[in-house]
């Protein structure tokens, strides 16, 4: 309490926003990143503090950021034992954050601090999230490309049209990263999940710069697990409520395409057995395997479908499945959980 107090003393702005930066190996540029964060502060008079989150570094980042949070109390910093991924990080960093207003960034300089209030602007007007866009990025190809064709598989299975949804600048009201829990690598989709929960997301033009210290993160396992997480994402925010609508729905087609199959076997069998000419035996043809497998596919995709179900309505009643906005008239807004 006594550090938030006197971090409101010292910016001249009324509401804190907290930033937060990942770092794994990335000792070069942190306290670079440090004083650009602060020269945009002094500039536009903004309240920040600033929230490192080592993710396992080899390199020394630890003690840069120890030494960063000695000489000014609006730095913090927290280590991880190894490295748990950036979602881990940026889960750790938002749980920690006083903000009212909460941003991320990377820690390789890529991203210009000079975009905060920019950002800061975007939000004034009613958005609760506003995701960064590379409009002219500076990465190689191989990196631009695969980029670019994820941005449009995102959009086209999520519904939310974005053109950069993994920048690594994004701003946030606080309540969206207290609701919105990561794991894995879904740290590239918070604002596709926070605009299944309702919430108000735009896009703003940010400058992107080359990478100066260090090296890139990227690799072809991260777009494998990024198409990989799309999937996951997809199904969270179109059947995480409601799981038995697809698994129910892909069990009674191969249910009903199956009995239609055995059907039309039996037919053929009891033809068969009346000796009608034109009809055998059954049991040498493909559609009695193909029929048996869309029966059985059918029974467990329902099955599966009303257990995932059953998880769900015993969890509910813990987690609501909606999301309040405001609220009015002669109740308080502590009668009416937010979720």
């Amino acid at each position: 309490m006594d550090r938030l107090q006197s971090m409101e003393k010292k910016g001249p702005a009324s509401q804190l926003i907290s930033v937060i930066v990942p770092a794994f190996n990335e000792a070069p540029s942190l306290e670079e990143l440090a004083r650009q964060v602060w020269a945009v502060s002094e500039a536009n008079g903004l309240n920040l503090e600033l929230i490192f989150v080592d993710d396992g570094s080899k390199d020394g980042s630890w003690e840069i950021i120890k030494r960063l949070a000695a000489d000014d109390v609006r730095v913090r910093g927290i280590r991880f034992r190894r490295n748990f991924g950036k979602a881990a990080a940026l889960a750790a960093g938002f749980s920690a954050a006083c903000g009212g207003i909460v941003f991320q960034m990377d820690a390789d300089l890529q991203d210009d601090a000079l975009e905060i209030p920019n950002m800061l602007v975007a939000l004034d007007k009613g958005y609760d999230v506003v995701n960064g866009w590379k409009r002219k990025r500076r990465d190689p190809w191989h990196k631009v490309i695969p980029s670019r064709v994820f941005n449009r598989l995102v959009n086209l299975l999520t519904g939310l049209c974005l053109h950069d949804h993994n920048c690594g600048l994004k701003c946030f009201r606080s309540e969206v990263v207290k609701e919105i829990h990561l794991y894995g690598e879904l740290h590239r989709f918070i604002p596709v999940i926070a605009h299944s929960r309702g919430y108000q997301v735009t896009e703003v033009p940010v400058r992107h710069h080359p990478r100066r210290y260090g090296q890139s993160k990227y690799g072809v396992h991260r777009f494998i697990k990024g198409f990989l997480d799309l999937m996951t994402v997809s199904f969270l925010t179109g059947f995480g409520q409601r799981p038995l609508h697809l698994l129910g729905g892909i069990g009674l087609v191969a249910f009903f395409f199956g009995g239609l199959g055995l059907s039309y076997l039996a037919g053929c069998w009891v033809l068969a057995r009346l000796h009608v000419e034109g009809y055998g035996p059954i049991g040498h043809r493909p559609l009695l395997t193909y029929s048996l497998a869309g029966v059985v596919l059918g029974f467990q995709m329902l099955a599966i479908g009303f257990l995932a179900e059953l998880m769900i309505a015993l969890n509910i009643r813990s987690e609501h499945a909606y999301n309040i906005a405001e609220t009015t008239g002669s109740g308080g807004e502590e009668d009416y959980p937010r979720r």
